[in-house]
Order: C-alpha cells, then structure tokens, then sequence
C-alpha cells in the first residue's frame, strides 16, 4: 500500500490530503484572508508560512510523517504536455524564477523539501496550469508581440469533465465539454474529446474578472495606466492578479459574504457580483463557439460553485447551449493523489521536465 501526501497552493487556499492507495484518510484546507497574505511582499516569500501549515496540520492530526509521494500542485512553468512529471533541477529553478507569481508555483518547492526529509520519497506533479493543447488558430492575436499562451485549472478542469465523464456511462475523450473553474480565478475552457482546444490565459488577464483576478481589461486604458507615473510595474502587477475582481471593487474575495451583503441590502454589491457572472457566462458563450455549438454539457466547479447564487444565475444565461450540471469544490487533490498513484504503480509513465 503506497502512502501519499497531496498538496494544492491555491490563491487564496491551501489544501492537504492524505491517500492509502486509492482511499483518503486526511483531507484538510485553510482558506488565507487577504490581510494574512498582504504581510508577504512576494508570493514566493510565503513558502515557508505554507509548508509549516502543512506539518503542523499533519502533526496535528495525528499523521505520521512516512509517504511514498508527496506531489505538488504544477506550477507556471514554460508550456509542457499534460501528465505526471518528477520534480528535478530544472523545474525548481523555474519554480523559483517564475515570470509569472501564483501560488501554485510553491507546489512542487514544497513537495520536494519534504520528500527530501524521507528515504525514497518521490516528488510530483501533474497537469500544471501550463498544461497547452491550443488548436493553432487559437493562438493567434491582434498583435505578432503577443501570441495567446495558456494558464488555466488544468487539474481541476480535467479532473471534474472525467468524472462527469464517467457518471454518463462514456469517457471524457468521447466528450465535448465546457467546463467553468468558478475560484480565486476563473477559467472556462473548451474540451473537444479530450483535448482543451481554446482555454484562457486566466492569471495574466483574460476572459471574465474573478475574485481577484481583474481578467480582460481595455487595452488603452491599461496602457495609460502604465505610463501615469501612479503606480510602480509590481503594483499594477498586482491590480491584475490579487488584487482585482471582486477585492478591487468590494474590499473581499469572499463570495458567501458578497451575497450577504446582497441579502442586507446592498446594491453595488449585487451590481459588481452579476457582473461577474455576466463575464462568465459570455466565455462560456465563445468556449460553445469553439466547439462550433456541439457542446454536450457545461459543467461549472471550483469553490464559488457552492453558490446558488452564482450557479443559479449562470444557469440561467447558459443553458440553453447545453445541459449544465455543478460539481462543486474541486477535485484538485484527488486528481494529484492518483496521478502520483499510477506513477508509483508503473501505471502512468513519468515524465522528466526540461529547459
């Protein structure tokens, strides 16, 4: 029986299980406030803040420290097929030299420190956010500058369209698919017989704004913004990515307390969240587009898809592309456990990571 410790960074999260084979014996999550992440001037600085929530939670809880595996969430690497990949050299340097800062990036940092700790611990990821399967005329933009590049729920998007997959009898590469990552970020893509032909660049600004994420901004606006002398690169960096969307607007990226407020009276509130699911509800629009309207169904997931509010309302403007189902949470570490799982069963093949 192997033993396995998973690990998601999330934005505004971080999650842990703890798997036996195929069985869960630990799965446990902190949601981080934005003041608490506010402290860290970098994402990269709260390595250590995250790894020792991890060992304190499973010191806590009673579990040894004995695993097999411990896999990480990928992280905003070069672009890479999808799969399972043994962390190395090469990942980690461009772990810790990431153009791009998210979270996740920490996932296979801290798979590897702690793998380190035990004698023949292995250390994985699997279908990173990176994860490029764009059809070619996807790709192609206004500008030759700047080509379409990927950063979407990869792990989650697959995870949820296979078992929705499975619940109808068929296979997800039998399957055209929409599937919506309702969370700190926001991603839908279009998955055509298992293959995500058209996902969105979801962290750097693309498609519909999200708890945090500002998504597609006008461009000449942006651009005199940049020049204004108003804001330092890093500070408009962050007015894009983790500290947009709904933070921006209403102080929060809580979406249970956005909807309180609604509940209490307040317009703006109800103002900015309908926005967002407007947005979201238009990517879901271009996602059917891409699959020239032969979608067989729309499955919404991630965090916020425990809203009625949100699902009910997205619901509404969608359903008439295709039959929409929500599963909400994430599967993200199931997802990773048997990822690692079938590596350490000679079931997946493992692939090495290079420059």
């Amino acid at each position: 029986m192997y033993s396995i410790l998973a690990i998601n960074p999330g934005s505004t999260s971080t999650k842990i299980a703890v798997y036996a084979d195929e069985a869960p014996r630990l799965v446990r999550a902190v949601r981080h406030s934005v003041d608490e992440l506010a402290s860290y001037s970098q994402v990269s600085d709260q390595f250590a803040f995250r790894k020792e929530w991890v060992l304190r939670t499973l010191s806590e809880e009673g579990v040894p420290f004995v695993f097999d595996a411990i896999v990480g969430r990928g992280g905003l690497f070069r672009p890479i097929p999808g799969g399972v990949y043994e962390v190395n050299e090469a990942m980690l340097h461009d772990a810790r030299h990431a153009i791009r800062s998210h979270a996740c990036n920490l996932g296979c940092l801290i798979a590897a420190e702690l793998a380190g700790r035990l004698p023949g611990c292995r250390a994985f990821i699997a279908d990173p956010g990176v994860v490029d399967e764009l059809e070619e005329v996807a790709r192609v933009t206004g500008s030759p500058l700047m080509p379409r590049i990927t950063i979407w729920h990869a792990l989650n998007q697959r995870a949820i369209a296979r078992r929705h997959a499975a619940s109808q009898g068929k296979r997800y590469e039998d399957l055209n698919l929409i599937v919506c990552h309702l969370g700190g970020g926001i991603s839908v893509g279009a998955h055509r017989k298992g293959r995500a032909v058209d996902v969105p660049n979801a962290l750097d600004g693309e498609g519909p704004f999200s708890p945090e994420r500002a998504g597609t901004l006008p461009a000449g606006q942006l651009i005199d913004l940049c020049f204004s002398g108003r804001y330092t690169k890093e500070e408009l960096k962050r007015r894009i990515s983790g500290r947009a969307g709904l933070v921006a607007h209403l102080g929060t990226t809580d979406v249970a307390e956005v909807v309180r407020r609604i509940d209490g009276g307040d317009s703006h509130a109800a103002l900015v969240l309908d926005a967002m699911i407007y947005q979201t509800a238009k990517a879901v629009g271009g996602a059917a587009v891409a699959l020239e309207g032969k979608a067989d169904a729309i499955l919404l997931t991630g965090g916020i898809a425990h809203s009625g509010y949100v699902t009910e309302r997205l619901t509404r403007r969608v359903s008439f592309l295709a039959p929409v189902f929500v599963y909400p949470g994430e599967d993200e570490l199931e997802a990773l456990a048997m990822n690692a799982l079938g590596a350490l069963r000679g079931e997946l093949a493992v692939r090495e990571y290079r420059w």
